[in-house]
């Protein structure tokens, strides 16, 4: 299928100011030719690392409002649903309601989750949310992309090493995700991270690592930007997921260095203020059009 016939839905948080939520993945995925829509789980004025913020939260029936409206004019068949924060219980039950549906319309949707929940061992989302996250959403996901700390929460391991990793992915495909993607694990290198992902095609599973220096700088939004960039190129590379993670982390990286001079130039490193550590997100338009590959996954 071509992209431009294609229609991702997103379900995550919006900016007015900044690149977070929808404002790092509707921009990446439109250079790439799809068809977007997004319902924007907050709006808020900047995100949440300022000083200050102000703005809305969309609830519940806020969300089976649009919904409806989505389902009333027969709008509502898309080939991805990307959900990523979302800071309410009932608002997290009604994404299910919305998927279930979905699904009905279009069974081979996919649905990709990122679990926005925390990170390094903070969690900035109700606890209620966890539960939720384990025992509805996940086995309704078809591909997951937690970070380290949001893995560790949702499997309930402790992950250290690599091998740790490799056990929380066999949990993920046990509840029925077939591809599971650790966006950033830290485990003996303070200089690199470490993406690790593994995808289940018929009776085969492939898991690969990709071993990524670490930059020197505070980024927000990084995470949005991530899913959104692999939804991209595992559509474009449905059963390979080295290569779709080879050129997502080729984007991220080159957007990050980007964010990192600028940031140096203007702040310098992390004297910066939020404003100047924002992502050069479209500056980049050419590194997500025509990531360069210098990063290569190894097969585990």
């Amino acid at each position: 299928m071509a992209e431009e016939d294609c229609r991702v839905l997103l379900v995550q948080s919006h900016v007015v100011s900044g690149y977070v939520g929808n404002k790092s993945a509707v921009f990446p995925l439109q250079v790439l030719g799809f068809e977007v829509d997004y319902i924007n789980s907050v709006q808020f004025s900047n995100h949440t690392g300022y000083k200050s913020f102000k703005g809305q939260v969309l609830n519940a029936e806020q969300l089976k409002e649009l919904f409806d409206g989505l389902k009333a004019n027969n709008i509502n068949n898309y080939s991805y649903l990307v959900t990523g924060y979302i800071g309410s219980v009932s608002f997290l039950e009604g994404v299910l309601d919305m998927v279930k549906e979905f699904k009905k319309v279009k069974p081979d949707l996919l649905y990709v989750c990122d679990p926005v929940m925390g990170d390094r061992g903070f969690m900035y989302v109700p606890k209620e949310l966890l539960p939720v996250y384990q025992e509805k959403i996940i086995p309704h996901a078809d591909l997951v992309t937690p970070n380290q700390y949001e893995a560790e929460l949702l499997t309930g391991l402790s992950i250290k090493t690599k091998a740790d990793a490799i056990q929380a992915m066999d949990m993920f495909h046990e509840k029925g995700v077939k591809s599971v993607v650790l966006s950033s694990c830290e485990f003996e290198s303070s200089s690199t991270l470490v993406l690790l992902g593994s995808q289940i095609n018929g009776d085969e599973k492939k898991r690969i690592e990709l071993e990524m220096p670490k930059l020197n700088l505070n980024f927000t939004g990084t995470g949005d930007l991530f899913t959104a960039c692999l939804v991209a190129w595992v559509h474009k590379h449905p059963k390979d997921l080295a290569t779709a993670c080879e050129k997502t982390i080729a984007t991220m990286q080159a957007v990050l260095q980007r964010t990192l001079e600028y940031a140096q130039t203007a702040g310098p490193g992390n004297k910066a203020t939020a404003a100047q550590r924002e992502l050069r997100l479209v500056q980049s338009k050419k590194d997500i059009e025509e990531p360069a590959v210098t990063l290569k996954a190894k097969s585990l």
